[in-house]
């Protein structure tokens, strides 16, 4: 009888918990359930009616006829490509820098290790527009830092439109997604190097394990976890890139990405039949992608 109690008390424990638990969670799942899951389905519902941003203009079923239009629409092509040379430049390098990075300056004492890494992640709590604006002034045709260095050490002879030109547009882009995206993973690789197994390490060196041997066969796979985020976390950012091309290009000299043109044709179409519709399709495949790249990067990061 005394168990049973016991058993009854353990339950209603339990129970209660599990309340508790919830109802602190409760907050958060709103926000989640208003914020990010009712809206994926608007959107995917959207991308299959002719739906506009004007209530009195009709709008309709048009099941798979947006995504038809996509793949015919040259514009989105050139958007779709320029999207992917961004990801598949500012990924890798992003990685490989802040594994670098990370490496170097763990070596450091704590001060000096603290200033480095608040050095590099300055960028990340910077406001984009303000960092953009920087950026902008840099790349001026006539009073840009870049212009005036080049010219004077003699490697140009005369200013580059940086941002208008369609030779550079792009990579200055991708250069700034890449300064302002490498100040979280240095961090997070920082952290990562501090949590290796030190005894694996001080038994692979009493082997005769060089530097290079013990970092790669213990500490890359220890810190995989880590990079399995950094990957995932930074293809979603270049996948996402729209402030840099809106507040630099507009889309323009070759620039115009994914996001941009999502953006351009929601809001900036108004007069286009369907354009909310059309624009909800795009995020759409966007969203695909992003996903089928995320899961291409777990089953690559699992088989290491």
């Amino acid at each position: 009888m005394a168990k049973q109690n016991q058993n009854t008390m353990s339950r209603a424990l339990a129970r209660r918990e599990t309340i508790a638990a919830y109802l602190f969670l409760l907050p958060s799942l709103i926000f989640f359930l208003g914020f990010v899951v009712i809206p994926m389905v608007i959107c995917i519902f959207t991308s299959l009616t002719s739906s506009n941003m004007n209530a009195s203009a009709a709008s309709g079923f048009v099941g798979l006829a947006n995504f038809i239009r996509l793949a015919g629409d040259a514009t989105f092509i050139d958007a779709l490509i320029n999207t992917f040379v961004i990801v598949l430049v500012s990924v890798p390098t992003v990685c490989a820098f802040s594994l670098w990075v990370s490496s170097v300056i763990y070596q450091m004492n704590g001060p000096t290790l603290s200033l480095f890494r608040c050095i590099f992640y300055l960028p990340v709590v910077t406001g984009s527009v303000a960092v953009t604006v920087v950026w902008k002034w840099m790349y001026d045709n006539y009073v840009g830092v870049f212009n005036y260095v080049l010219t004077h050490v003699g490697l140009i002879e005369r200013n580059i439109n940086w941002l208008g030109d369609e030779k550079y547009a792009l990579w200055c882009i991708i250069l700034i997604l890449f300064t302002t995206s490498v100040g979280q993973p240095i961090v997070l690789y920082v952290s990562a190097l501090g949590n290796v197994d030190q005894s694996l390490v001080e038994a692979a060196e009493v082997d005769g394990a060089n530097s290079m041997q013990v970092f790669w066969k213990i500490k890359w796979p220890q810190m995989m976890p880590t990079t399995l985020y950094i990957l995932v976390i930074t293809t979603i950012n270049s996948f996402q890139c729209f402030a840099l091309i809106q507040l630099l290009t507009s889309g323009g000299s070759g620039t115009n990405t994914v996001m941009y043109y999502i953006y351009y044709t929601a809001f900036k179409l108004t007069e286009q039949a369907g354009h909310f519709g059309y624009a909800n399709a795009m995020g759409v495949v966007l969203a695909i992608f992003i996903g089928l790249l995320s899961a291409v990067q777990f089953k690559l990061a699992k088989e290491k």
